[in-house]
């Protein structure tokens, strides 16, 4: 049985569902979705307002709720949890990375629950034990699709800050020539993100790999790059 918070906060989305929402928002993924139709600013603002009632509980208890909000399968819940789990920053532990891979093998099933989860929870964790990249890369070899884009794009944040350049490049290096097109904009964003400081070593990266890379992957990959260095690395 859910905890009552979560019944309130459940019903408060129901109330701001709309069918057209929940229609444009399906356009956006080619895997069929479970959605209540709520604006992603208005799922925003209820959870900062529960985020009131919760933040008293354990990190424990939260971990509970977050479960729960999980298992639903709603997107919009799940992005929920992307709200709250990042302000725990201060109480992570290192073997909160076992919880986090648990979540993201067995509830996310879309792009938009992977990447707002990984980026800033998983992200803020590794700014925070940054030693615990060597089990992030590991699931660069999964067999979940999602478990390989997270490995990817928990950098993200990182990697604006201009770290982690070689983890970057090594995490690409194993999903190089993953076939799923999820996964190569994954790694190819993590490129991206990685150019801001670094605009030459990833330069360097996709001209060596330029003729085995996938053209989704390089295409996100230069995206920030002048049109010079564009030009060079679309050259086949």
């Amino acid at each position: 049985m859910k905890s009552p918070l979560l019944v309130a906060l459940i019903d408060e989305l129901k109330k701001h569902a709309d069918a057209k929402t929940a229609s444009v928002a399906q356009k956006f993924f080619k895997e069929k979705i479970t959605v209540y139709g709520v604006k992603t600013g208005t799922v925003v603002a209820l959870a900062k307002k529960y985020w009131k009632e919760v933040k008293g509980l354990s990190k424990k208890e939260i971990f509970v709720l977050c479960e729960e909000l999980y298992t639903s399968g709603v997107m919009e819940e799940s992005f929920v949890v992307s709200s709250w789990v990042p302000k725990l920053v201060d109480q992570f532990e290192k073997k909160d990375i076992d919880t986090f891979y648990h979540w993201i093998d067995a509830y996310i099933t879309n792009w938009a629950s992977c990447d707002g989860f990984c980026n800033h929870s998983v992200g803020a964790y590794l700014e925070k034990y940054p030693e615990q990249i060597s089990v992030v890369k590991k699931w660069a070899v999964s067999k979940n699709r999602w478990v390989k884009r997270a490995a990817a794009v928990s950098l993200i944040i990182p990697a604006k800050h201009g770290k982690f350049l070689d983890e970057a490049c090594a995490i690409a290096d194993i999903l190089l020539l993953d076939t799923d097109d999820m996964v190569q904009k994954g790694y190819g964003w993590l490129l991206k993100e990685a150019s801001r400081n670094h605009q030459q070593e990833v330069f360097a990266y996709v001209v060596r790999h330029k003729h085995v890379m996938p053209r989704t992957a390089l295409r996100y990959a230069i995206e920030l790059m002048p049109q010079s260095l564009r030009k060079t690395a679309m050259e086949k």
